[in-house]
């Protein structure tokens, strides 16, 4: 990527206060771009915005709650008018939590389908008139368990596995009006997620410990190093490229359950 390849595109990020949020906004205004930074914790939000003036182009910090319909809505509704429009559209803001088939609970499966790909569709829906005009692109952040089945995370696997169905569904509609939808597919990444999630420290670090030894290359992923496809994907570089799921986890989906 060079310094100027968004430069005269906006980009709307979500979960930009953490992770892989968090890296594509940066990443995007390192590239040229205005951003428009979406996320829940506002002192979070005042350090990516600040950090992403310095770098030397707009900004625009929303907190908003994406899972309340007002709050999404009226998030968009705030970077279309600051902003004039948006070219790129990265849903990164994320939810996982423990569970199996025998114990998740309604409540828990509900929030999890809101948060991953409820809210997405709300987002992705209403901001199609704008990446319509623009002839933008749609980056949508899954992961490997979109991909692959693995025990104890069944909510998380199934709202994952409808996102890539989202993506590649809305793609082929989306293709004769210029706009293209793709996703990325992280292993494990060193983000807040799961820690959010319920994970204490000690049982984060024996995860991340772990996880070296599940991941053929042998460790876990940088948030830099999602962000770098994301912005591949959203980029001129990929305008032959829709209804894509691309695997970014050193391996990890190409190996048996152990």
């Amino acid at each position: 990527m060079n310094e100027h390849e968004f430069e005269g595109k906006v980009a709307f990020v979500t979960g930009a206060t953490s992770g892989i949020g968090r890296a594509c906004a940066l990443g995007f205004a390192r590239g040229g771009a205005r951003v428009a930074c979406i996320g829940r914790n506002a002192t979070a939000l005042q350090e990516v915005g600040d950090e992403i003036t310095t770098i030397g182009t707009e900004v625009l910090t929303v907190q908003a709650d994406l899972a309340v319909e007002a709050e999404a809505e009226q998030a968009l509704t705030k970077a279309l008018a600051y902003f004039g429009g948006i070219d790129i559209l990265v849903n990164a803001a994320g939810h996982i939590s423990n569970g199996t088939i025998e114990n998740t609970s309604l409540e828990a499966w509900d929030t999890m389908l809101n948060v991953n790909v409820r809210t997405i569709f709300h987002l992705m829906q209403k901001a199609l008139p704008s990446l319509i005009e623009r002839r933008g692109n749609i980056v949508n952040v899954s992961s490997v368990t979109g991909l692959r089945a693995f025990p104890g995370v069944l909510a998380y696997c199934v709202s994952k596995a409808a996102l890539d169905q989202l993506t590649r569904c809305s793609a082929l509609e989306l293709a004769a009006k210029g706009v293209r939808v793709n996703a990325v597919n992280p292993g494990v990444v060193v983000t807040q997620i799961h820690k959010r999630g319920g994970m204490n420290d000690d049982s984060y670090a024996a995860f991340l410990e772990h996880s070296k030894t599940t991941h053929p290359l042998g460790r876990v992923g940088r948030p830099e190093e999602i962000a770098d496809l994301v912005l591949f994907l959203a980029s001129d570089r990929a305008t032959w490229i829709t209804g894509a799921t691309y695997s970014i986890d050193g391996g990890r989906a190409q190996t048996c359950a152990r």
